[in-house]
């Protein structure tokens, strides 16, 4: 590891990948997680025209280590050490050490890692943003030089391979010229099922519940997937599914496309994939016919923050049994940096769904949207970081802006309006990204922000004297007894929940009273 005299709270990892270097620089966050603070990607192509990537060229190899340089220049002035790791383009040249010892003469000890470390790497990194622990799942990870395949569960690897089909590597066999030949996919994708064929029975002895999908191929089949449903972009695509018949048309797309020029113009396409997209799309396609997938889950986790979580494991001792509930993790991480009272949220998360478990039989919601309310109730007050006026609008962009792994786009806007509705006004045909979501949805932060403002008014005093609530409906009242901890006067707690009960009360058609058990 490169060590410029970081202070110890600080780390960057540097995946050196066949297309593009990625740089990610966190800073450590209690005893296994980290809270990243910069990143950086530069396509630097290092395995692209090199014969079968058995060399790299002397071109590839400049812009490497002017990449290299830039990445050590970041990762310095955030006093960081890189932990730099390299794939296929490296580990297969002939003058792999000519390029570690120019990376060594601008401050970059590069480690070269073999297929099956890499599919173990990314796996950590996966399990970090998708919150798939405890379930069987298999992981395809599409890079430029090869594909890496995993059977895994509970965070151990029960099989791994890497393949030699990498999108730039396919790209330079099947598809080198401007213009596509007609006979081109056809061959590509022989090729890809003969490599894939050859672990189609052990991966199906193993099985799996759940496939997730990482890199920049899968990405951009992602985003091309929302852009033909001629829906607004996401800010972030962790979590995104997409289907078989998704990808299909992803396909059919880029091969009716007849030059590069023409995919460059196809909507969700980055321009600077457009070379190499078609040769990745089709090894994720060969993947779901070999191996039987219907539907990919998109991690936008991978190798780098694999490696970052490895090697806090290694300083720290600690294992990959943190990595069970990311989606809490995430939420309870963003709070501990934001939140000056703790636990005082975390009596309202309590009350809250307390008051969700018990309100049930009324709203109707379901587990993902008693997640969501626990969620925004530990992060209502995040917004205090910025400011005390006006902080649950501040809590909006904190959230919505704060990397919350685990959960999909939509579902971090919910958290973020629910967290914003906790105080003052309710939803408003004013509220443009209220009003941007389906009826379906705007009910149920309604519902949610509902609950949120009553279980904040339970805990005014914030010191606790409500332990728990029971609800009960009265002529079609909705009335929630709240209990005191022995001896404490609640009038206080019973009056302010009640001042916050307009809400829920509108939204699920009935008064609201709030009296003292």
């Amino acid at each position: 590891m490169s060590t410029p005299g970081g202070t110890g709270n600080t780390l960057a990892a540097l995946d050196l990948g066949t297309n593009s270097f990625h740089l990610v620089v966190a800073r450590l966050v209690g005893d296994d997680g980290f809270e990243v603070l910069t990143r950086e990607k530069d396509m630097v192509r290092l395995g692209h025209g090199g014969g079968e990537m058995k060399e790299i060229g002397e071109d590839a190899m400049a812009r490497a280590v002017a990449a290299l340089r830039r990445m050590r220049q970041i990762a310095d002035s955030a006093g960081a050490p890189i932990r730099a790791v390299a794939t296929s383009a490296t580990r297969e040249a002939s003058n792999a050490d000519a390029f570690l010892a120019a990376a060594r003469e601008v401050g970059v000890e590069v480690e070269v890692i073999s297929g099956v470390e890499e599919a173990r790497l990314i796996h950590l990194g996966v399990l970090q943003a998708v919150p798939v622990f405890d379930r069987r799942l298999i992981l395809v990870d599409i890079g430029g030089g090869s594909t890496e395949v995993l059977v895994g569960q509970s965070g151990e690897s029960l099989f791994a391979r890497s393949f030699k089909l990498g999108a730039v590597r396919l790209t330079d066999r099947f598809f080198p010229g401007v213009r596509l030949h007609p006979s081109a996919v056809g061959s590509c994708q022989k090729y890809v099922h003969s490599m894939l064929a050859t672990v189609e029975r052990e991966v199906a002895e193993l099985g799996f519940e759940v496939a997730v999908a990482s890199s920049g191929t899968a990405e951009t089949v992602a985003r091309m997937v929302r852009a033909a449903s001629r829906r607004d972009d996401l800010r972030t695509y962790n979590c995104f599914e997409f289907t078989r018949a998704d990808l299909d048309r992803v396909v059919k797309t880029l091969v009716n496309a007849p030059s590069i020029s023409a995919r460059r113009k196809i909507p969700g396409l980055d321009p600077a994939r457009a070379d190499i997209i078609l040769a990745g799309s089709l090894i994720l396609q060969g993947v779901a016919d070999v191996f039987g997938i219907d539907t990919f889950t998109f991690s936008d986790y991978a190798l780098r923050e694999g490696v970052l979580l490895d090697t806090i494991n290694r300083q720290r001792g600690t294992g990959v049994h943190s990595l069970r509930d990311v989606a809490r993790r995430s939420v309870r991480h963003l709070a501990a940096r934001c939140d000056d009272d703790p636990a005082h949220s975390e009596r309202v998360a309590r009350l809250a769904v307390d008051l969700f478990d018990a309100t049930i039989g009324i709203h109707g919601l379901d587990d993902s949207c008693r997640q969501l309310l626990e969620a925004a109730a530990l992060l209502a007050n995040v917004g205090l970081v910025i400011s005390h006026s006006k902080h649950h609008i501040h809590s909006y962009y904190v959230i919505r802006n704060s990397e919350l792994v685990g959960f999909t786009d939509p579902e971090i806007e919910m958290i973020a309006l629910i967290a914003r509705y906790h105080r003052k006004s309710s939803p408003k045909p004013t509220h443009l990204e209220f009003v941007r979501l389906d009826a379906q949805h705007r009910q149920v932060v309604q519902v949610l922000a509902g609950l949120l403002r009553i279980a904040i008014g339970l805990d005014r005093s914030h010191d606790g004297r409500v332990e728990s609530v029971t609800v009960g409906t009265q002529r079609n009242r909705l009335v929630i007894d709240a209990h005191a901890r022995d001896g404490a006067d609640v009038g206080l707690e019973v009056y302010a929940a009640t001042e916050r009960s307009g809400l829920l009360a509108e939204a699920v058609g009935r008064a609201v009273v709030v009296r003292a058990a």
